[in-house]
């Protein structure tokens, strides 16, 4: 029984799925271009499936509903849905939960940089200049974002203006950090050491 409930907890995907249809009903295939257009993946992880998979299991569970302009041949893709007043009620629910506010994220680039002592002669800078140039990129595409998100919803939404900040300062601040990691390593004694790690045959 537990195992049962517990797949009845609302995901992330569902959660995504209901604030997007709080601002106006829609169906799946729109809903997708909708957030595919706002760069679900680099926020929530939500892939195309999981949104089908949500509308299904959110009107299972009566949290949207059809809507009254939906056409009944138009297939699931085309079914336009809305949030119904249970939907609304849960997702203000979710977010009142602790968990939202308790995590530590894990980057792999914080793991690769513990086990960099293990790596050959000359690895440690080439990954340090791989990362900056990966940052660079991801900077100069959030901050055209949040140019976007800006003329878009103006003072309507901040939260959106907020949350793409943040990411453009997260990596303003590793940019910054990356420069001291790279001018404390050139004055390090361990600079020139060899890792005693055998290259492959």
């Amino acid at each position: 029984m537990a195992a049962k409930n517990k797949s009845r907890d609302l995901t992330t995907p569902d959660l995504v799925l209901l604030s997007l249809l709080c601002e106006r009903p829609r169906h799946g295939y729109e809903a997708n271009l909708e957030l595919e257009r706002r760069q679900v993946k680099d926020w929530a992880g939500v892939s195309r499936p999981q949104v089908y998979y949500s509308i299904e299991k959110l009107a299972q569970m009566g949290m949207i509903a059809p809507a009254k302009s939906t056409d009944p041949t138009g297939g699931p893709e085309r079914n336009v849905m809305s949030t119904t007043p249970k939907g609304r009620a849960a997702l203000a629910d979710a977010l009142e939960r602790e968990d939202w506010t308790v995590h530590r994220d894990r980057p792999p680039f914080g793991t690769w940089m513990a086990l960099s002592w293990r790596a050959r002669p000359g690895v440690f800078m080439r990954q340090l200049e791989r990362r900056r140039k990966f940052l660079e990129a991801e900077l100069a595409r959030e901050e055209h974002t949040l140019k976007a998100v800006k003329e878009e919803v103006g003072d309507t939404y901040p939260e959106a203006i907020w949350m793409v900040t943040l990411v453009v300062q997260q990596f303003k601040l590793e940019l910054k950090w990356l420069k001291m990691v790279e001018r404390e390593h050139r004055r390090s004694p361990f600079a020139s050491r060899k890792a005693r790690v055998p290259h492959p045959a």
